[in-house]
């Protein structure tokens, strides 16, 4: 009986984190789907000016979301000076979170 509880109690812990990588995965289907690498670069494949290999290590999830829904307002913050200015982009929520969740796997 004992060791039904570990083996529910891990299969419990390890749920989130499948969860996560899940919404990365798709996340990077987003990135692809939406020709990210245009404008951005990850591992060198894409534009080199705009390099997000560890994004996810400058910058919290949070500032990420902001930086896609509006850019314009994040690249004044930041008096970001790369032309041309990225734009806002109108992803629906379950897209966003998981470019947001990939991205922060970017470190």
């Amino acid at each position: 009986m004992m060791r039904l509880y570990s083996t529910v109690a891990m299969l419990a812990m390890l749920a989130p984190l499948a969860s996560a990588q899940d919404l990365a995965t798709k996340g990077k289907a987003v990135y692809t789907a939406q020709k990210c690498s245009i404008c951005h670069a990850i591992a060198g494949t894409g534009n080199k000016k705009g390099a997000l290999d560890d994004v996810g290590a400058k910058l919290s999830a949070d500032d990420i979301r902001s930086w896609l829904t509006d850019a314009p307002a994040m690249a004044a913050k930041t008096k970001a000076e790369r032309k041309p200015v990225m734009k806002a982009y109108m992803l629906a929520k379950d897209d966003l979170d998981a470019l947001v969740a990939y991205l922060q796997t970017l470190k």
